[in-house]
């Protein structure tokens, strides 16, 4: 999976420290990451590389977090420099970059970014939030309040019946491959309560055998996913929810796409799927 990144290691504690020419420079607008293009490859770009264009990286860049010995730095305000190479490419590109752990620094930075861009003023009094200098939080000068990085929690199952495997494709979004039934945890509601619900409401399923498989941080929708496997209930009848999904059906484990890379705990479950271990 894409935060799998051994024998690296990511290490999100929060710091206050000044970037070094080797460390990687993350810029973000909107949904695009700015990268740096040599030949056929894209690249993080280093702080050092981009010192000369904008000099003002070395007092204003946020540290973010480490892999191994090198950081990453935020800059959200700054102008991408008109030579060297530098692009703007939708955040899509890290679902399949060279090499995999800068993929998941791409996508861990831009989850921060979306974070901060989204609170910038106070819910409580309208005031300009600040960074806080103490943790990763945004804290209101006025009334106190503070604001913590968004992490929704959801679920996504695997559910067999017998040999077979269901599958459903989005209704909306870019991503047209199948995948697992999957849904955000609702206000009062157990990881496994979410599972009975949104299989019900999205193909009108009853599962049982409700078992944890894995989970792992999906930065792309500020998710915490939370894999789990079920047993088919009773009728196997699809009911299609169609405003979540255009198509859902039961699938062999030779009609399951072999996906690579594997970069989701959904991904993982359909190839064990595959293969005959799960």
């Amino acid at each position: 999976m894409i935060q799998e990144i051994a024998p690296k290691t990511f290490d999100p504690a929060f710091r206050r420290q000044k970037p070094e020419d080797r460390d990687f420079l993350l810029h973000y607008e909107y949904n695009k990451v700015m990268l740096k293009k040599e030949g056929d490859r894209l690249m993080i770009p280093t702080v050092g590389e981009l010192l000369e264009e904008t000099p003002e990286i070395a007092a204003k860049a946020e540290y973010l977090f480490s892999i191994d010995d090198r950081a990453y730095f935020g800059m959200p305000d700054m102008a991408v420099p008109e030579f060297g190479g530098y692009v703007m490419e939708g955040m899509q590109i890290f679902r399949k970059f060279d090499p995999m752990y800068q993929g998941f620094a791409g996508i861990t930075g831009g989850q921060i970014y979306r974070f901060r861009e989204s609170r910038k003023f106070c819910g409580r009094c309208g005031q300009r939030m600040e960074y806080s200098q103490t943790e990763r939080a945004m804290v209101c000068p006025g009334c106190k309040q503070t604001e913590y990085p968004k992490i929704s929690p959801a679920v996504i199952v695997a559910i067999t019946n017998g040999d077979k495997l269901l599958m459903s494709r989005y209704a909306h979004g870019t991503y047209r491959h199948f995948a697992l039934i999957a849904g955000y945890v609702e206000v009062g509601e157990t990881f496994e309560e979410c599972v009975r619900r949104e299989v019900m409401e999205e193909v009108g399923l009853k599962v049982k055998n409700i078992r944890y498989y894995k989970s792992q941080p999906w930065a792309f929708s500020d998710t915490v996913m939370i894999g789990f496997t079920a047993e088919l209930d009773g009728d196997d009848t699809i009911r299609l929810q169609e405003e979540e999904l255009s198509e859902a059906g039961w699938y062999t484990r030779d009609q399951v796409e072999d996906y690579s890379p594997c970069i989701s705990v959904g991904h993982e479950m359909m190839r064990a799927f595959k293969s005959g271990t799960l």
